[in-house]
């Protein structure tokens, strides 16, 4: 995080120089180009070279879209949803801005290509860097790229996904190992939309929440190293935790990047402790789905789930404006005392505002026990005599 983000649909990714802060990341150079070397050699052909290493040539991708509005295709009488977004950003207690995000309404025609029958993908994704912001951009701009340009792409989204992610990260690698200034992690969440399915993949600690008749519904999990599922893999892999840091140094067990770090990774069918590979929860969303919310960890450190669901309710109902509400959700975690950058993109499917949920009151069934009978029987004697 070098400078605060205020990152437009133009921004180009060409400054990539960290600040002094981020230079006490150890570099170990060799290290990296081993790890390349072992890479190419291996898997000389897993992973097809559809990512250009000159990032500063390619056209960058929306870091902010105000509210997108896509109508899902509707050939079938069935619940249709209308995509409108949201997002808003701000770099929080921090001395500079590591969180970047992005919001593609159409990803196939984004990249010019025309593979779906009249049907949208909708691409959204929060990415929080740490150690410098080169990984979070590098991610942002390469990820939607690779997931269209794989020979699957759409018809198994969820291979094409995983794949995806570990390939991203290996073209990482390999960037870093020409240009050491740009070593560093991130943390990755993406949603993507097409017709009625929501598919998430989370690799980190940002959070997708689905607001489901104002009910918070999961929809990722933290990968943090307190997590018992987590640690069991990461010691497998000859990882350990020490002090609720990952092999002491990172607080987080996935991420994209971080190949720098010394026993962090490896490349090959194991990996090493520190995955890329992405957690993935598949949904087919229904009328009852309001909106998702996808945020930086900053934002969950003063938001529980069900809280950021009614908080964004209210706002939905008073105004329907989604980027409002995200700048006001973000207002709102400062005022609570967030210290980190905070991340929001909000993705809501229908095209007017949550409606009033009525709290139906349990009907109880209200009986009265033999002995209480036979105590207003007594009373009742009592009062004849």
């Amino acid at each position: 995080m070098c400078l605060q983000d205020a990152e437009q649909v133009g921004e180009t990714m060409e400054n990539f120089g960290l600040c002094e802060q981020e230079k006490s990341w150890p570099v170990h150079s060799g290290f990296l180009n081993t790890h390349v070397e072992n890479w190419e050699e291996k898997s000389p052909k897993s992973t097809p070279d559809r990512i250009s290493l000159e990032t500063a040539n390619s056209t960058p991708l929306e870091s902010i879209c105000e509210n997108t509005v896509v109508v899902a295709d509707s050939k079938q009488n069935h619940f249709v949803p209308t995509i409108r977004s949201g997002d808003w950003s701000d770099i929080g207690g921090r001395e500079y801005m590591e969180d970047t995000h992005i919001c593609i309404s159409d990803l196939a025609k984004k990249f010019g290509y025309n593979v779906l029958d009249g049907g949208a993908i909708s691409f959204f994704g929060v990415f929080d860097g740490h150690g410098g912001k080169g990984a979070a951009h590098f991610v942002r701009d390469n990820l939607p790229r690779v997931i269209v340009e794989d020979a699957d792409f759409p018809l198994e989204l969820e291979k094409v996904v995983t794949r995806s992610y570990m390939e991203t990260d290996v073209a990482f690698a390999r960037k870093c190992s020409v240009q050491s200034t740009l070593a560093s992690g991130t943390t990755a969440l993406t949603a993507m939309i097409f017709g009625r399915s929501l598919l998430v993949a989370n690799a980190g600690d940002c959070r997708a929440v689905l607001s489901r008749r104002g009910v918070a519904i999961e929809m990722s999990k933290d990968h943090r190293p307190c997590c018992t599922k987590e640690r069991m893999r990461i010691e497998a892999l000859g990882g350990y935790i020490d002090d609720g840091y990952l092999n002491g140094q990172l607080g987080v067990t996935r991420a994209l990047g971080n190949w720098h770090i010394e026993g962090m990774k490896e490349i090959g069918e194991q990996g090493g402790p520190l995955s890329a590979e992405p957690e993935l929860k598949l949904i087919t969303l229904t009328r009852e789905d309001e909106f998702l919310i996808i945020g930086s960890d900053g934002i969950w450190d003063v938001f529980s789930n069900q809280n950021a669901v009614d908080f964004a309710r209210r706002r939905l109902q008073e105004h329907n404006d989604v980027k409002l509400c995200c700048k006001e959700m973000v207002e709102e975690a400062i005022t609570r005392g967030a210290d980190d950058n905070l991340t929001i993109v909000m993705v809501c499917f229908h095209s007017n505002p949550p409606p009033q949920v009525v709290v139906q009151k349990a009907k109880v069934r209200r009986s009265i026990s033999a002995e209480g009978l036979q105590s207003i029987r007594c009373h009742l004697l009592q009062g004849d005599s």
